[in-house]
């Protein structure tokens, strides 16, 4: 059964024994099942050796990207926009948003673009969030966390392209059974804890929110109090603020989510059995009265470790750099080497797939109605239908927000904010001899353009 035509380059096929994809390029019936190579779940490629399965030059040609022998040169004034980029494949979605994996034209670099329908934004009311994580984004940069790079609209969607991360997440891992070892984890512990560290000084309260716009940024003194974030790791206090009132919130909350996502790392299940579905009061009764169950087989260090992170009572909760740095089971942590990616890690993905949901791709290609790799063509019948009609809207307050929205959006690109900046600073000065330092003294320096402040680190 032919089920599509993609980018008038070939057709995916189901074959019904096996239910898997088959990809041929020029229209032809599938090969037999036994021809055929898997590349992930649900996807065959026809004619591909093991050794070769995934080579991103072969997959972006066959996929449509760099057609051309000559890259396109854009000139670094303008703004950049959707064009500058080749959309190669979807691989994840949200409530009202989706992530592609793309490629910038000119250099051929690889990203993922979020890219957000402003009328569903609107009809959700979404629209303040979104533009609150963009502020966010555009205000951060830290080598353990997802940094933007762009962010432009049109018509139809609003769009963020980030750093593109295909190792896939921690969620996909343990959904395909990965065990990790504890020496993996504890690097994870130490690169969050950085992250977290950052964010802290920034401001920000990260919330397990995947930084959100609805996490809130803090300045000294300052308290939370929305119920936001992702049940199974928002800390007690959380519930107990949105019950209760009281004096809310801080960025402790940050550090018992840490706690839940290294226990369910380790353990393969989360410390208390928490759902989307559970009342907010009766998790404050499960917080009270539910002790946490830890592995004989774990370190006592180790425990003592997510002991202080999983405090119910946020007082006395670990809940920053220097407690984590003064754990025992932490001490012999290099943490340049930590900041400077410089240790290996105890687990690497495979690097001949994709590690996300494959039915993703599948969506986007045969159920979605407003396909991302139409777009051109679209908007381009679109604006020629709205030059000929009457310029009266069928809703008028739609299309009133819609404005609003293309008018308030805020347009990003942090090469060309680089750029200025380098073209902007002073020679520098040549600085004095450094006095030897004493032998006492500390000699962390850390990587000063990632973490908040040597002294914090």
């Amino acid at each position: 059964m032919r089920l599509w035509n993609i980018f008038h380059r070939g057709s995916f096929w189901l074959e019904e024994s096996t239910s898997c994809l088959l990809v041929t390029s020029d229209g032809s019936p599938p090969p037999p099942p036994q021809q055929c190579v898997l590349i992930h779940p649900g996807f065959t490629y026809r004619g591909r050796s093991p050794s070769s399965m995934f080579h991103w030059g072969k997959w972006k040609k066959r996929m449509g990207a760099n057609s051309s022998s000559k890259r396109p040169v854009y000139d670094e004034k303008e703004d950049v926009t959707f064009d500058h980029f080749q959309i190669l494949r979807a691989i994840g979605k949200g409530s009202f948003g989706k992530v592609c994996i793309v490629q910038k034209r000119d250099t051929e670099k690889m990203y993922a673009m979020k890219y957000m329908n402003k009328q569903q934004c609107i009809e959700r009311d979404e629209v303040r969030n979104v533009f609150r994580e963009l502020e966010i984004l555009q205000e951060i940069e830290h080598v353990f966390l997802v940094n933007l790079w762009y962010s432009f609209q049109d018509e139809e969607d609003m769009f963020m392209v980030v750093d593109l991360l295909l190792g896939g997440d921690l969620r996909y891992h343990l959904q395909q059974s990965v065990q990790f070892s504890e020496d993996a984890v504890k690097l994870y512990l130490c690169e969050m804890t950085l992250a977290l560290d950052y964010l802290q000084n920034q401001h920000i309260i990260h919330r397990y929110a995947i930084l959100k716009s609805r996490s809130p940024t803090a300045s000294d003194g300052e308290r939370a109090t929305a119920l936001a974030g992702t049940k199974p790791y928002m800390a007690p206090e959380i519930f107990q603020s949105f019950v209760s009132g009281g004096t809310g919130y801080a960025f402790e909350v940050d550090w018992w989510s840490l706690g839940v996502t290294i226990f369910e790392v380790l353990r393969g299940w989360r410390p208390y059995d928490i759902h989307a579905s559970n009342s907010v009061e009766s998790l404050i009764q499960l917080f009270s009265t539910v002790s946490v169950q830890y592995s004989p087989a774990w370190p006592k260090a180790l425990v003592s470790l997510l002991r202080k992170l999983l405090t119910v009572n946020p007082e006395h909760r670990f809940s920053g750099l220097s407690d984590m740095q003064a754990s025992p089971y932490l001490a012999d942590v290099n943490w340049d080497a930590v900041c400077e990616k410089k240790l290996e890690a105890g687990f690497v993905p495979n690097k001949g797939r994709l590690h996300c949901d494959p039915t993703f791709e599948l969506e986007e290609m045969i159920l979605e109605s407003r396909p991302l790799h139409k777009k051109k063509k679209r908007l381009a019948k679109n604006r020629s239908r709205d030059n000929s009609k009457d310029s009266q809207s069928e809703n008028d307050y739609l299309q009133e927000c819609l404005e609003v929205v293309q008018q308030e959006f805020m347009i990003f690109n942090r090469e060309a904010e680089a750029g200025a900046t380098d073209e902007d600073a002073p020679e520098p000065e040549p600085e004095p001899e450094p006095e030897p330092e004493a032998e006492s003294s500390s000699k962390l320096s850390m990587c000063g353009s990632v973490c908040s402040s040597p002294a914090s680190c």
